[in-house]
Parts: structure tokens; sequence; C-alpha cells
């Protein structure tokens, strides 16, 4: 019995503990989880997901904003999300670049899935050939709602991917308001956002893959806009808008947003309140690192692009929310999409204070929320962006900026001269409005 025993227990637990340690040195390899980890000319891993055919037009114009090039390469997932139904099991199908039709075992039961499934694939398939720079994988899920994340998240963690991209779940209609959707689908964007493995993106589509189609000869534009704030999702947004900077047909125009002298500033607790004093002091500690990483993130970016004639770069001071949406409605109409961090971790800040008290869709943060709001009156796609940020990264960057002393930045002295050599429209001083 004692030896049977043993077989046993050694039979269950190898295969067991093989398992925990390939999954465990796969997932210490997985480090590139957000973009500003990735070095500028690095390959761009991508998990883009599907729920309808009509997703498909705005995520292929997304693949091509990302300026994928032999260089530069973009490898992206393509993830069609189907809802299982009665007691089948849940399944994923990896669709095989020879295979035409293998699609087809998915929507076995119903020609109308399987049809939709050809309309979700082909146009991948034929992107990936006409396009260079681009490897495309197309993954069928089948799974519940409820974890259909689940699914989302072991591709990434599988293919080590740096950014998921989801489509918003409510489409514009012909009238060019939203339509109903189904609520199941932004149970699922909120999963991925709460525990994603890497950098989130959410997508909305207001016509992306229509906005300036070129004609015989002349090459598709798109006019976007990043408004920047500060913060980690910003400095993502910021950094995933540097690449799509080097495609020739897009046209970048980055607002980065200051507080003014009269900014209000949320007040410090009682002097008498010992831990009140604490958590001010480590506030205050935290708004000085997060500018400091702000100043850092858009002085290379001003660097990278100052040749760029594509690309301008202003900063604006402003003083509270209304000065924030005034600023923000006098460049409504001249974007084609615009780029925002989702904002966690800036929910205090002067400039964006009240904007979550009337958010509609918490999921976008507040200024994607605003963007998308019927009384701000934009059409421009939006594409709202989450860093993944872990732990121990936080930490390192805590250390690193108290450790650092006031020397002078090289970056910015070279930026300062450039600025005053620069020509209007290019990267301007900072400006304060109505001045």
């Amino acid at each position: 019995m004692l030896v049977l025993g043993s077989i046993l227990m050694t039979a269950v637990v190898g295969p067991a503990l093989e398992i925990f340690n390939k999954t465990t040195r796969s997932r210490a390899a997985y480090k590139r989880r957000n973009l500003q980890q990735c070095r500028p000319d690095s390959e761009l891993r991508m998990v883009a997901c599907v729920y309808t055919a009509r997703n498909v037009p705005s995520i292929i114009s997304l693949l091509r904003m990302s300026n994928p090039t032999k260089r530069s390469p973009v490898f992206v997932y393509v993830v069609h999300l189907l809802e299982l139904t009665g007691r089948g099991a849940a399944m994923m199908i990896v669709h095989q670049a020879s295979s035409k039709h293998g699609q087809e075992k998915v929507g076995s039961k119903s020609s109308g899935c399987a049809l939709q499934a050809d309309q979700i694939i082909a146009p991948f398939q034929s992107y990936e050939q006409q396009a260079g720079g681009v490897s495309v994988q197309r993954v069928t899920a089948v799974s519940p709602y409820s974890t259909m994340h689940e699914d989302i998240f072991n591709i990434a963690e599988e293919r080590h991917t740096t950014i998921i991209v989801l489509p918003f779940h409510r489409l514009q209609s012909v009238a060019g308001d939203f339509e109903e959707a189904d609520p199941a689908i932004r149970s699922v964007n909120m999963n991925v956002l709460a525990h994603s493995p890497c950098t989130v993106c959410i997508l909305v589509d207001r016509g992306l893959s229509g906005v300036g189609r070129s004609s015989a000869g002349q090459l598709t534009q798109h006019h976007v806009a990043v408004l920047f704030f500060g913060g980690p999702d910003d400095r993502e947004a910021l950094t995933y808008s540097s690449r799509m900077a080097e495609h020739p047909g897009v046209i970048l125009t980055v607002i980065r947003f200051l507080p003014g002298e009269e900014a209000m500033v949320p007040p410090s607790p009682a002097p008498s309140c010992a831990s009140g004093e604490r958590a001010a002091m480590t506030a205050v500690a935290e708004a000085n690192m997060q500018r400091q990483l702000d100043d850092e993130c858009t002085n290379l970016f001003r660097l990278r692009h100052v040749t760029n004639d594509s690309v301008t770069y202003t900063e604006l001071v402003i003083n509270n929310i209304e000065e924030t949406v005034t600023a923000v409605r006098a460049i409504n109409g001249v974007h084609s999409m615009y780029v925002v961090g989702r904002g966690k971790g800036m929910e205090s800040s002067p400039l964006l204070a009240g904007l979550t008290l009337w958010s509609e869709y918490p999921e976008l943060g507040p200024i994607g929320d605003m963007l998308l709001s019927a009384d701000f009156g934009t059409q421009a796609s939006v594409l709202v962006v989450q860093q993944y940020v872990s732990g121990e990264a936080v930490v390192a960057m805590e250390s690193t900026a108290a450790q650092e002393s006031p020397k002078p930045d090289p970056v910015q002295r070279y930026l300062s001269s450039v600025n005053h050599k620069a020509g209007p429209g290019r990267f301007n001083d900072v400006w304060m409005p109505g001045v």
C-alpha cells in the first residue's frame, strides 16, 4: 500500500509541479505589460477583442494608425468573443492562417453565427495580406459572459501582449447617437479593466474607419488629439500616440493641461490630526512625484518628435473644471479621434474635480465620459487608455523620485532651446485661456 501510495503521489504531484513551474516561468518572462516599458521601436503585441462584425472596421483602422512596420511590427491576436448558451462546454479555437473555413466549427449550429464569424475573420486576414509589418492570429472564444475576461487574460499572458483593446459596449446609430447594447458586454469590459495583466484600451467608434478616406493617389489622414492631464494613464496614452505620430497619415496634437496659481487645492486635514498630517504629506509627495514623471514623459515625447512637422505640442494653464471644459470645447470638431487616459489616481485634481459626479460611463474616466456626453456634442471617436502598473513598479518609481536630486535636466535645456527656434504651430510655449 505504501508503495502504491507513493506511485500515485508521484503520478499526480509530478505533472502538477511541472505545470506550475511552466506557468511561473512564463509569467516571470512576461515583463513588458505596458507601452512605457517598451522601446519606442520595439514590436507591439496586442489582443484585439471583437463582439460583433461592426467592431471590425474601427479595430483595423486603429491597427493602421499604430504604424506597423517591418522594423516595429504589430502582432495582433484577434479574439472573437461568443456567449456560451445551453449546456455546451466552453472552448477556444485557434484559426490557422491556411484555414479559410475553420470558423464553421463555431457556427455549426447556426448559419447566422458562421456568417458573422466569416465577416469578422476575413477582413483581418485580408488586412494582414495587404499590410506590411502585421501578423494576425485569429481566435474564437466561446464562454459565459461571467468568465469571458479570463479567456482574454489567458491569451494575453500566454502571448505576452502589451495592450488589450476592447470595443465600447454601445455602437453608434445612423442618426449619430448610441444604440442600446447588451449590458453583459459592459460587464466584460469592466472585469477586464479591474483585473487585466497589461494595459487596456477602450475604443469608442464614431466612424473612425470612415474618417478621412483617401482618394486615388492620396494618403488617408487622421487628426488625433491627446488631452494630457497627468498620471500613469495619460502617460501611457501619450506613449501610444507617440507611436501613431510616426504614421505618415496621422496629424497629432498634444495638449497638456497644467494647474494655474488659482487652481483650488483640496483642503488639508486639521494640524491636530497626526494621521491627517501624514496623509497630507503623502499626498503632496505623490503629486510631486507624478508631476516629475509627467515632465519626464512629455520631454521625451517632444525630443523624439522635435523634427516631425505633423506633431503639435501645447501647454495650457487652467485653474478649474469650467476652464477645462471650455478649453476642450474650443477644439471640438477639428479631430477625428481623441486619445485620453482613464484618469486613475487623478480624481482629486482641481482640473478634473467634479466631472465624476455626473459620470455616465465611469469605465471611460472623467474626460472620456465628458467627450461622449450628449451636451458636449462631439462626433469624434475616443480611445481611452488605462496603464498597467504593478505594485513593484509603484515602489520603484517612488524610490527613484525620492532619491533624485534637483539637477539640471539636459532634455529640458535642449527643448527650451528648440522652443525658441520652432515656428508657430509646432512646440508652443505655455499659454492661458483668454490671454
